[in-house]
């Protein structure tokens, strides 16, 4: 009998090789080659058959009903996700160690359990007793939320045969590992043979799954990229430990919109959706202090108004800092040379720091009008009016360019009691203003910054 073969298979990007080698020719990563023994392919017991049973069918014949969504109980939840749970949906969400994915799969697995059917929630990194324990601070009652310690996909699926759950929560997909192959839970083989299999699981069942993953020092996802792809919908959990709020964020989703923000406070007794986050955010905003704007920015189909700050101070060594948290530092340099080239302030001296409050990440164009008012705000030591919000784009010409969605930002800010924005003047056209909020348009940075100061 021969023994099985063996490849070394890189944990970063799933690039093979025969032999070990230092570094990936494919990611350029170092040290990332593992040996992975594949042994001949067999068909355990239990293991999940093709999605439509290998059979061909004609374009027309395809039947298009469109499944109704299932509400997982959690209202943010349920946004992020598109409007709610797709049956035979498969959801991955990864986060970073500790900050509560877990906590809020169990509480979503509670909800549905009680309104909607049986709940199979499998953990590879808990014990039954450890998952009840956090249910019990959790306030999880009586439902038919059933639990399972198993790492192995093919004892999984026949637990699914038996239970025949209406969802099924797998904790995690790196501790899980398929009889198929020989390497070690978490390797880019069984990470990619144990998707695969709930994947068919899920679309031959119609069985809405969401696995938990884990992910890598620099935030994204670890194990290899085709993870993301098996996927229906890809969430990422975000947080500060020194911050209440949570906010989960889907950077992937074939039955919603992108990007879509849900945003959770944290607290002993789990966590809680935040129905309004432009009113979290600045809930401590200070008024008429110099360095503070305020952006309207969109995340998802959703308006959120957030406060940049900056802060201006002479550099006592030879070369200036720039820092951004929340922001892209590139971004923020190259606004800064805009200010100076285009606007006439020199801030080749100073120290430049800026603040997204809050905790969050603001990623668009839109934000660099604020951004540019407040580090002003900051060197002119003048403060911009409290009741001032502002969106738009800078090019390197200085000037102000066309946003989208105006009328929604501009809707936003009305309704948290703002009666002024300043937007791009190309904007004006498309805004449905609101009654009550007067819009300036500008075009330039000058004009900005004469509207606003």
């Amino acid at each position: 009998m021969k023994p099985p073969k063996s490849v070394y298979a890189c944990q970063q990007c799933g690039a093979q090789s025969p032999k070990w080698v230092g570094k990936c020719d494919d990611c350029g990563a170092w040290n990332s080659f593992v040996e992975e023994k594949t042994g001949p392919a067999v068909e355990p017991r239990g293991a999940a058959r093709a999605l439509g049973g290998g059979k061909a069918q004609l374009y027309q014949d395809v039947d298009t009903v469109v499944a109704e969504r299932i509400t997982s109980g959690i209202s943010e939840f349920d946004r992020v996700l598109g409007g709610g749970i797709v049956p035979g949906s498969l959801v991955l969400l990864g986060g970073e160690p500790g900050i509560g994915k877990s906590t809020l799969l169990l509480q979503a697995a509670a909800h549905f359990a009680a309104k909607v059917g049986p709940v199979l929630y499998c953990s590879g990194e808990e014990s039954e007793h450890q998952i009840k324990l956090r249910g019990q601070r959790l306030g999880v009652g009586r439902a038919p939320l059933y639990l399972l310690a198993e790492t192995c996909v093919e004892r999984l699926i026949e637990e699914i045969d038996r239970v025949r759950p209406s969802l099924l929560i797998v904790d995690s997909i790196q501790t899980v590992f398929s009889l198929k192959l020989q390497s070690a839970p978490g390797s880019v083989g069984q990470v990619r043979q144990a998707a695969t299999d709930l994947l068919f699981t899920a679309k031959g069942r119609n069985l809405p799954t969401i696995l938990v993953g884990h992910v890598t020092k620099d935030g994204s996802l670890a194990g290899p990229k085709v993870l993301e792809h098996v996927v229906d919908t890809v969430l990422y959990f975000e947080g500060q430990q020194h911050h209440s709020h949570r906010v989960v964020r889907a950077v992937k989703n074939r039955f919603g919109a992108a990007n879509e923000l849900g945003v959770f406070e944290m607290t002993s007794a789990g966590l809680k959706p935040v129905m309004n986050p432009s009113q979290l955010f600045l809930a401590e905003r200070p008024t008429n202090v110099p360095g503070s704007a305020v952006l309207c920015t969109i995340e998802g189909s959703r308006p959120i108004l957030v406060e940049v700050q900056a802060l201006v101070s002479a550099s006592t060594f030879g070369n200036p800092r720039r820092t951004a948290s929340g922001l892209d530092p590139n971004r923020l340099s190259l606004l800064l040379a805009v200010l100076d080239k285009r606007a006439g302030l020199n801030l080749s001296a100073d120290d430049v720091f800026v603040n997204v409050a809050g905790g969050i990440a603001v990623d668009e164009p839109a934000a660099d009008l604020a951004v540019v008012a407040a580090v002003a705000s900051s060197l002119r030591n003048r403060a911009v009016p409290p009741h001032v919000a502002v969106f738009g784009e800078i090019g390197l010409a200085g000037e102000v360019r066309t946003t989208t969605q105006a009328g929604l930002r501009a809707r936003e800010a009305r309704q948290l009691g703002f009666t002024r924005c300043v937007m791009p003047d190309n904007s004006l056209t498309e805004a449905d203003v609101p009654e009550g909020l007067e819009v300036i348009g500008v075009r330039t940075v000058g004009e900005a910054l004469e509207a606003l100061l």
